[in-house]
Formats: C-alpha cells, structure tokens, sequence
C-alpha cells in the first residue's frame, strides 16, 4: 500500500510538471495546429491557413503564427481561439514580436511589415528583394535582403514607449551572396549565405561587420532543404551551426574562433540544444530525412542514431522533462525519445502531417 500511494504522489508530481508544457506541432497540409498536453493529443486549431512553413511564437500570454500564404494569426495558446489575423503579402517567410509590434519579413511582396500587437497596420517597408532573418536587439529591427545582399538595420524613433516608428538607421552592402536567414546572439547579428563560404557577424553595438571563414569540402553537394539558422545552437562555451551543402555540423567557440567540425551522417537541416547544453540533436534532408543523430557536446563525438519510418522535418526538447519530441511526417505521429536511457519512450499519434513543434508554458 505504501509502495501505491508512493508511486501515485510521483505520478501527480510528474503530471503536474509536465501540465507546465503545451506543445502545438504545425500539421503542414491541413491549415491546422494540434496541441499536445500532458503527453497526450488533445485537440485540433484549425483556420491557420498554408501551414507548409508555419511558425509559431510566444510573447507572455499571447500566440501569434505566420503562414507561407502570408498571413499572421494571433490567438490563445490557453483557449486555443483565434483572435485577429493580417494579410501582409503572397509569402511571408519569418517574423518577430516587440513589446508594441509583431514585425513580418515578406519574400513577395518584397518588403517587410509593421504590425501592432493586435495585427493592425503600422507600416510597410519596401526593399525591392525577399527578406530574411529578421530580428530585435534593443530598439533595432535588423533584416537581410536576400536579392540585394544587404543587410539593413531600423532603429525604432519612439524607443519603444509606444507604437513603433522605425527609421533606416544603416545598411551594410555586398555582405554574402544569397542570405537565407540570420540569428542574434547576445550583441551579434549572424547571417548565413547560400553559395558564400562564411557568414556574416554583425556587431550591433559597434555597428561592424565581418566575415567568418567556413571549411567545407570542395565538393559541396545540392542543398535539398534549407538550414534555418533559428536552429543554430549556441549554448555554454560553444556554437553549432549545420553547413550548407555538406555533411558536416560546424563547431566554434564563443569568438567564433573555428574548433572542429562533426562528420554527419547527412546534410544537417536543424540542430537543437538539450536544455542542460549536454547534447545536441541533429537532423538531415534527402535520404537521411527518417535519422536524427545525437552529438555530446563535451567530446563533440555521435553517441546515438535514430531512424524512424518517415521523415523527420522537426524536434523539440522538453524544458521540464527527460524527453525529446520528434515530428514524423510520413507516418502522422510525433515519437517521443527518453532522453536519459535513450530509447523510444512511445508515440503519439492523429497528428495530421507534422512538421514544427512549439512549446507554449502554462502561466509564463
């Protein structure tokens, strides 16, 4: 009777952790999210319109998602009901969310928007090209042009004490050949290139640029599916960023000073940190689609390959829990990976074609 009551107390105790954790997974052909709670597949949000690169962010209690088809939704992660929605354009590739606007980067039609917060027009920024990697530090929003090698940085007039007013602060010129998207770490901006071989720093508070060498392969293979660079990880004392065109996962120190880099199984498309920087998962596009690896980030060796009946297209760490949620698209499930023994714990499945997971936290 005591070993019962023991094991129930763990079980409320562990449910009660896990309750923290809502995740919503892009189910990518049906305009749809599911939410996944406390382990299991609960419910549908559908009306999220082309979800075939759907995005989903957080900011405290608000959801907001970006389609392909250019539309930004904002809803309740909690009551899971839309709340207003914007067209800002045909495609629409990637967006942020300041104190007082939600700003959106437009491949066509070529210029970027300035939200408010309830997705009312603020403004539009025309830049004659696709953009890219759009990001905030402090009171900039900073964006790459992909068509015009540019990278352009906007300070906000007002510094944020009311609906923005965004002025073009500098531009930085010839920075790489076809900038694909771009991450901020702390100070610095850093972008990557489809056929340069380095990417781009951009020091913000300087307002300095500088370019850091790549040592790939001189057989660079075709890039089947792009390495978003949101999923660069940087943790602890070192960044991992997955090459372009070649099987290797690329190592620096903090200074970008180059360390190693990782022979892969595959073309690297996402990698992802665990949250005690320990480990780090990897997956791959064309025939290695089904495999993700896992590298320890101590000895920068491959401790662990898993292969799933369909293609991998994303993963997730759980903050709260010793799991790692991976999205099976063929196979319409989201497997889930016990990251401590490091088996298949289960599977969850009804998830309609799913892609990007988001991880929304109860009361955040």
């Amino acid at each position: 009777m005591k070993l019962l009551n023991v094991l129930l107390i763990a079980s409320i105790a562990m449910g009660s952790v896990w309750a923290k954790e809502k995740f919503f997974v892009v189910e990518r052909e049906s305009e749809s999210l599911a939410t996944i709670y406390n382990g299991v597949k609960r419910t549908n949000i559908e009306g999220m319109h082309n979800m075939n690169h759907g995005v989903v962010k957080f900011e405290g209690n608000d959801g907001y998602v970006i389609s392909r088809d250019g539309y930004v939704v904002k809803f309740d992660p909690v009551s899971e009901k839309i709340l207003a929605e914007y067209k800002t354009s045909k495609s629409a590739i990637g967006f942020v969310i300041g104190a007082n606007y939600v700003a959106v980067a437009n491949y066509d039609d070529k210029s970027v928007d300035i939200l408010s917060r309830d997705l009312k027009p603020i403004d539009k920024i025309q830049t004659g090209s696709k953009n890219v990697g759009i990001k905030i530090y402090t009171d900039y929003l900073i964006f790459s042009q992909m068509d015009n090698d540019i990278i352009s940085v906007f300070k906000d007039m007002d510094a944020g004490k009311a609906l923005p007013n965004f002025k073009l602060h500098k531009e930085f010129k010839d920075v790489g050949e076809l900038p694909f998207d771009a991450m901020i770490k702390d100070e610095k901006y850093i972008v990557g290139f489809f056929t340069s071989k380095f990417f781009g720093v951009l020091d913000l508070k300087k307002m300095e640029y500088n370019k850091i060498d790549i040592f790939l392969d001189e057989n660079r293979q075709m890039v089947l599916k792009v390495p978003h660079f949101g999923f660069w990880s940087i943790g602890g004392d070192k960044v991992f960023v997955p090459a372009v065109g070649d099987n290797k996962v690329l190592v620096y120190d903090n200074d970008f000073k180059f360390i190693k880099n990782i022979k892969t199984q595959g073309l690297p498309v996402f990698t992802s940190l665990s949250p005690d920087k320990k480990y780090l998962a990897v997956t791959y596009s064309g025939k290695d689609f089904p495999t993700i690896q896992i590298i320890d980030t101590n000895s920068l060796e491959i401790i662990h390959t898993f292969n799933f009946d369909g293609k991998v297209l994303h993963l997730r760490w759980s903050e709260t829990s010793p799991q790692l949620y991976v999205s099976v698209n063929d196979t319409n499930k989201i497997a889930v990976i016990h990251t401590k023994e490091w088996f298949l714990n289960r599977e969850i499945f009804n998830v309609k074609k799913p892609s990007g997971i988001f991880i929304y936290e109860d009361g955040k």
